[in-house]
């Protein structure tokens, strides 16, 4: 589905050379590594908001740095969901609220029980201002799978979860990408999350290596 092939990008750094990975329909990846090692600077230029210093990556047959920005936008919108650290949620806005913002931009509609399965049902008429960070990382979990991505970018997704949530959360995202034939690349340093991936990669010294 998306094949990115001898990724290289600095910043006063070298921070990563020759990096190569592909994301397949209904598989799961995870990449873990030291702070600082470059995992999410790889998300952002897998999912098209950062240009690496080379490299190409294919997507549906496209090479995505080839594309009009207007038509980035469009793989953004419709064909990616974004997970980030920082949840990004409007502030005023209620827990539904958010979820439909994202409906109406990408023309998706949440699954009837996904609030459920994610156990935010009965928060989502709350300003998520007023939610706990548990609370707000699932909302914009929530929020990314009502696009109905086809390509999950996730950066740390249960770094705000006790172990329990972790795992019914986990579940529920690889139950999403199973019913609807999607893939997932995350970065994290939550290892028990990474190794129920279906592939691992370790990002060291500015080499990737696949460990499972």
């Amino acid at each position: 589905m998306l094949i990115a092939s001898n990724l290289s990008h600095s910043f006063d750094y070298p921070l990563f050379d020759n990096v190569s990975i592909e994301l397949n329909t209904r598989k799961s990846t995870a990449i873990v590594g030291n702070s600082g090692s470059g995992k999410s600077t790889i998300l952002h230029i897998l999912s098209s908001f950062l240009k690496p210093n080379s490299g190409e990556i294919i997507f549906d047959n496209k090479s995505l740095y080839n594309l009009y920005e207007d038509e980035l936008l469009k793989i953004r919108r419709n064909e990616f969901g974004i997970i980030f650290q920082s949840h990004y949620l409007f502030r005023g806005f209620s827990g539904n609220e958010n979820i439909k913002v994202a409906e109406l931009l990408s023309g998706g509609v949440m699954e009837n029980d996904i609030a459920k399965r994610f156990g935010i049902a009965d928060i989502l008429y709350q300003q998520s201002s007023t939610l706990s960070g548990g609370q707000q990382q699932r909302l914009s979990i929530v929020r990314v799978l009502s696009k109905k991505p086809k390509i999950i970018f996730a950066d740390e997704p249960t770094g705000n979860l006790d172990k329990t949530t972790a795992g019914e959360v986990m579940e529920s995202i690889f139950e999403y990408i199973d019913r609807n034939d999607a893939s997932m690349l995350c970065v994290t340093h939550d290892e028990d999350f990474a190794y129920k991936c279906d592939e691992v990669f370790r990002l060291s010294d500015g080499k990737l290596v696949r460990v499972k």
